[in-house]
């Protein structure tokens, strides 16, 4: 009889158990499933309508909510300083949001601070250096992209001087003149990049200013490191012609537009997004470059050189392929100076920290 008792209730203490484990299982599953919802918070260093870098990343913020569903909130033209941009964070977290995504390189000092406070946030910083274990970097190699438009340019000047509006004179600013430059010099050895520098991101009125300073030097196409289409709009009503950047600017200047480097936001904020919904996200340091989809060329319109589509699809393929790195010497500095051995590709870490220009830029790195 003991030994039957003793068996009714293990029985019953194993079913006892089972139903508290069962139980216990629930509520875990339950917490999973709201920490997989999702709502993703944008700092914008710039207004959504500026029609070149914020726009892009506002596409992209549109794509994801378009192919994976999650709710998406933004704020325009955050300063770029740690207060304000904490402040922000703090604002979108305490609305719900559980990733926050800065896309400015002033935005990591921050970044970084809100993160420190939040560790069940998930942070997505472009352009920046700063990690953590909830706070991840992302960029494009835009540089491979702008190295194509340099095949452009150089193919359609007639007085080998080309413009460049520049922004600020940081790293990746540096690395997209240099790489611009290698693209121009790889059919037109004798044009001469001339840099305007702005110290803006956006300011539409200084950035065409500038556009005029360099047509004023005698340039006959105009690029640019801006987010708004100011400096083409100078080559529009100077009759010369011009490659945008960040969007296909094509309607805005439709007389002297070529072609320019483009970002896809999409690919890659759906590949985190995902990734964190399936509690499968880690952060890293994401550089992907014309593979990826995230950068790449825009169509070349009729105002495009002859044979500059095929010059380009060429570029492009040794690019994807690997045979052609861009950043290999020999290439020497503005003094003449061998910077980069023969044979030597430059490694990411010294693209990232890029502060000197190579030989056919004119224009000085305002330190």
């Amino acid at each position: 009889m003991k030994k039957k008792l003793g068996s009714l209730l293990l029985a019953f203490t194993l079913l006892t158990s089972l139903a508290l484990v069962g139980c216990g299982s629930s509520k875990t599953n339950t917490k999973t499933t709201k920490e997989k919802e999702v709502k993703v918070g944008f700092i914008y260093v710039g207004p959504v309508g500026d029609g070149g870098y914020t726009y892009s990343h506002d596409m992209g913020r549109k794509g994801l909510e378009k192919q994976l569903g999650v709710k998406t909130i933004f704020k325009e033209s955050v300063k770029e300083n740690l207060a304000d941009v904490e402040q922000t964070c703090e604002e979108m977290i305490n609305q719900g949001a559980n990733v926050i995504v800065g896309t400015s390189f002033g935005f990591m000092d921050g970044m970084a601070a809100s993160a420190k406070k939040h560790p069940g946030v998930k942070y997505l910083h472009a352009s920046g250096y700063t990690t953590a274990t909830n706070m991840s970097t992302f960029f494009g190699r835009i540089y491979q992209a702008r190295y194509l438009s340099g095949i452009v340019a150089g193919m359609k000047t007639k007085t080998n001087k080309i413009g460049y509006v520049a922004a600020y004179s940081i790293p990746e600013v540096v690395r997209g003149i240099n790489a611009f430059t290698l693209g121009v010099q790889s059919v037109n050895p004798k044009a001469v990049i001339k840099v305007k520098w702005t110290n803006t991101w956006y300011d539409p009125a200084k950035e065409k200013e500038a556009g005029k300073a360099l047509i004023a030097e005698g340039v006959d196409v105009i690029t640019q490191h801006q987010d708004t289409a100011g400096p083409l709009q100078a080559a529009e009503e100077a009759g010369i012609f011009a490659i945008g950047y960040n969007t296909d600017m094509s309607t805005k200047v439709p007389k002297s537009y070529m072609t320019a480097p483009v970002w896809n936001w999409t690919p890659y904020y759906v590949e985190q997004v995902k990734a964190i919904q399936a509690g499968t996200w880690k952060s890293g340091s994401y550089w992907e470059g014309l593979e990826s989809g995230v950068v790449s060329l825009a169509p070349l319109t009729k105002n495009a050189p002859v044979g500059a589509a095929v010059a380009v699809e060429k570029a492009k393929a040794d690019i994807l392929s690997g045979k052609n790195k861009i950043f290999v010497g020999p290439i020497t500095d503005q003094s003449g100076a061998v910077k980069v051995p023969k044979g030597k590709v430059m490694t990411d870490k010294e693209l990232l920290s890029f502060n000197w220009f190579v030989k056919g830029v004119e224009g000085k790195i305002v330190k």
